[in-house]
């Protein structure tokens, strides 16, 4: 695995330990200060983690190095999830639910993470993004079975390759098994009100679910 410093990660909502934990995950170019202030807008009761990506990109950070938009190189995202999972370890219990949030670039870090280890995730919301296609994690029907999805696409979005987002569209509601709420909005590349609402939904029974679970 590539050497990466210790993460940098803004908290807000629960300290409990045992609450859900809620990892925000920014886009390509930015940082974990311009995701948490999401954390306001959404459900109580939660922990919420915004976690910097390890790569410096723009500016910014990046989740992995790729050889187009929305297609990473296996290599790295295999070494950045590596990363991300010993950062995990380190914050949350192997007990402790956990639900991924992730934006652009993050989506797609998201659906890595869940399609590599689908069992440690309550729910993953892949936000305006693509699953990592041909980047080395399983994509294989029933991958996600049972799995709680949420996936939101613009109809406007011309940042993430069509191609992309219509093939991630396609296996989340159908071959990979998953819970999917499918959401298409009229805008584009960005959270409009309307999807923050969905997010909303989507999170409050995903806590809930999770709670009458435990």
């Amino acid at each position: 695995m590539s050497a990466f410093i210790a993460p940098v990660v803004a908290w807000r909502g629960s300290t409990d330990p045992t609450a859900p934990l809620v990892v925000l995950l920014h886009g390509r170019g930015s940082n974990e200060a311009d995701i948490i202030g999401l954390a306001d807008h959404l459900p109580a009761g939660a922990a919420y983690a915004a976690v910097r990506a390890p790569i410096a990109e723009g500016g910014g950070y990046a989740w992995f190095a790729n050889r187009g938009i929305g297609r990473p190189l296996a290599d790295s995202l295999a070494s950045t999830m590596a990363w991300f999972r010993t950062w995990l370890e380190g914050a949350a219990t192997s007990d402790r639910p956990v639900v991924l949030v992730g934006f652009s670039g993050g989506a797609a870090f998201a659906g890595g993470l869940l399609l590599d280890d689908p069992t440690r995730y309550a729910g993953a919301a892949i936000l305006f993004g693509t699953l990592p296609w041909d980047a080395g994690v399983p994509t294989t029907p029933g991958r996600l079975d049972g799995a709680s999805v949420l996936l939101i696409h613009g109809d406007r979005d011309t940042v993430i390759p069509r191609e992309l987002l219509d093939r991630t569209w396609a296996y989340l509601t159908t071959d990979a098994g998953a819970a999917t709420t499918a959401v298409r909005d009229p805008g584009g590349h960005g959270l409009s009100t309307n999807a923050l609402t969905e997010l909303q939904r989507w999170l409050t029974t995903t806590i809930a679910d999770v709670g009458a679970a435990s």
